[in-house]
């Protein structure tokens, strides 16, 4: 079980690590075109590359910050529980998880394929729209192995 743990890790830091390198283009891109529109210059197509980097940034994101914990937590309630329902609450939790982000990257699959076979493109720049469902789904699929992880650490008896 280890190994798996190590293997989601290693891709949940890498898809972290796509989300940076995303977002640092986001906001060069958004600084160059701001600075080129006061030359009465904008890079034609910044509002497109922007939208389609803020989901590719916001779901590469999510696996990371799962397994490092870093999401907020409102536990105030559930501290004063007993341990054994504390943990039976939080399997209960990521187990919901786990179907809420199948049931997301599945359909965004779907819509990824829809949006293949249509042929459908962003207005400007004429870059297909599929790739980004794709790439977010699969970034879902990722949740779920992050928080099967975090199953198994519970009821392993690990502090999660």
């Amino acid at each position: 079980m280890q190994r798996l743990f190590g293997i989601v890790s290693k891709l949940s830091h890498w898809m972290t690590m796509i989300g940076n390198v995303v977002l640092t283009f986001s906001i060069l891109l958004t600084v160059a075109d701001v600075i080129l529109r006061t030359f009465r210059r904008p890079i034609v197509g910044t509002f497109e590359l922007v939208a389609f980097s803020s989901a590719l940034i916001f779901g590469f994101s999510i696996p990371y910050t799962s397994w490092k914990k870093g999401h907020i937590n409102v536990d105030s309630l559930v501290l004063k529980l007993p341990q054994a329902a504390r943990k039976t609450l939080n399997v209960i939790t990521k187990c919901t998880g786990i179907g809420l982000f199948l049931i997301i990257g599945w359909n965004l699959i779907i819509l990824g394929m829809d949006l293949r076979k249509a042929g459908e493109v962003s207005p400007t720049l004429q870059i297909p729209f599929y790739p980004i469902p794709y790439g977010v789904g699969i970034c879902c699929f990722i949740e779920c192995l992050v928080l099967f992880c975090d199953v198994v650490k519970i009821l392993g008896g690990k502090n999660e």
